[in-house]
Formats: structure tokens, sequence, C-alpha cells
């Protein structure tokens, strides 16, 4: 089964084939370009390089966030349309799940942090128990402090991961006794992982409606508040 991954839920732009347990290739950027300009040529030319067209895709992958509400909706609205268009199905993975998978092995809890402004992150706690990433907590978006509470709770050792990490690594290093950081090469989102859980999803039969499939924001989004604000 060939597989096309796409992530767009942070500044990072990346997408993916994989075939079965194979990744055939990828295309990653993490330059602050804009999602709707350079995405679908970065898809044509991953195909191409590969040898590869659209009709040679069994299945299509995206993140279903939480992130970039934008960046969020240019995705799944770019997947939606290939999938319509080749008559393909749908799976929708987290972003939070696909930044775990990147620390696949690594002992203790792992943490995929996501800056969410204001000093909040969007979080969950994962654990990697006998070849399989479990997650151990709901999906979150919280202040940073709240989440340090909930670690020191686990009383574990805990690996962060995340575009959070460049902000409040000093703070989190300072707070939590056994406190460790992805490498600069695994701390960014990249649809190769997105892509091997969402293979994983295939293979049990797991697909997504692809006119219900929307992203999960865990939060309403700032022009909402303000909104809400203003009626009050």
């Amino acid at each position: 089964m060939k597989i096309l991954s796409i992530d767009s839920s942070t500044e990072v732009a990346s997408c993916a084939v994989l075939e079965d347990d194979k990744v055939l290739g990828e295309i990653t950027f993490n330059y602050k370009k804009q999602h709707s300009v350079i995405l679908m040529p970065m898809i044509e030319n991953l195909l191409k390089n590969i040898g590869l067209n659209i009709s040679s895709i069994d299945g299509f992958v995206c993140s279903k966030g939480p992130g970039s509400f934008t960046g969020l909706r240019i995705g799944m609205a770019t997947v939606k349309g290939l999938c319509q268009g080749s008559n393909k199905p749908l799976v929708c993975v987290s972003s939070l799940d696909s930044l775990a998978n990147n620390l696949a092995y690594t002992s203790g809890l792992i943490c995929p942090i996501l800056d969410a402004l204001r000093d909040n992150v969007y979080t969950a706690l994962f654990t990697f128990n006998n070849g399989k990433l479990c997650r151990i907590t709901d999906y979150m978006a919280i202040h940073i402090d709240e989440l340090i509470s909930i670690i020191k709770e686990k009383n574990s050792s805990v690996t962060f991961i995340g575009d959070g990490t460049y902000k409040f690594s000093s703070k989190l290093k300072d707070s939590l006794a056994e406190c460790f950081f992805a490498p600069t090469h695994l701390n960014i989102m990249n649809a190769s992982s997105l892509g091997q859980l969402g293979m994983e999803l295939f293979k049990e039969g797991i697909t997504d409606d692809i006119l219900t499939a929307s992203p999960v924001y865990l939060r309403k989004s700032q022009a909402e508040r303000e909104y809400e604000k203003k009626k009050e």
C-alpha cells in the first residue's frame, strides 16, 4: 500500500510517500513559507522525483491538529481535495501523536509541546511500551505551569519535543529533575512519522469520513475569543 502523508499543523510544511514499511521520499521545509503557496508544489515535486502520480496513491494521511488554525485548514482542505479527486480514503492523525512517534523507544514519559501562545501549550503525555506508542492523558491546551505540575505527579523522567521546547526549555529544566529534550533533527513535525501512524490505521481498516473530518483545535481561535468578549 502506498500512502501520501501531509503535515502543515505548524510552521513546518512536510509531505512524504510511504509504501508499507518503507519511506519512498519526503520533503520538509521549516522556513516560515506560506503553506498555501508551497504545499501543492512540494507534493508534485515529491511524486515526480519518485516516479509516481496521484493515481498511484492508495490512501492519504493528514494532521488533524492541534496546531496552527490556518495551517490545519490548508492541509486538510488540500488532502480532502486529493481524496475526492482520486476517490481514495483518508486517515487523520493527531500532530501530538506524530511528534511523540519521533521519539519511539524512548524510556520514561514523552511529552510533545506546541506553543499555543500566552504561556500555553498544546500537549499530551505518552509512553512507548512493547513496541507501541501509548497516550496516557487527554489532549490538552493548558498553561505551562499546569503541565509541569502534572508531570511532577507522574514521578518519572520526561523527554520533550516540539516547537514549545525552544520557548520553555529553561523553565522546564529548572522545574523538573529528569528533563530531556529531543535532538534538533527530530524536533520538528515530519510527514513520515505522521504517515507511519496513518499506515497502521489503514492496516486496521480505520479511515475517516472525508465529508465530516475536521481539525481538532482544542481551543477557540483568537478571533472567536475576541468576538465573545465583545458580546459580553
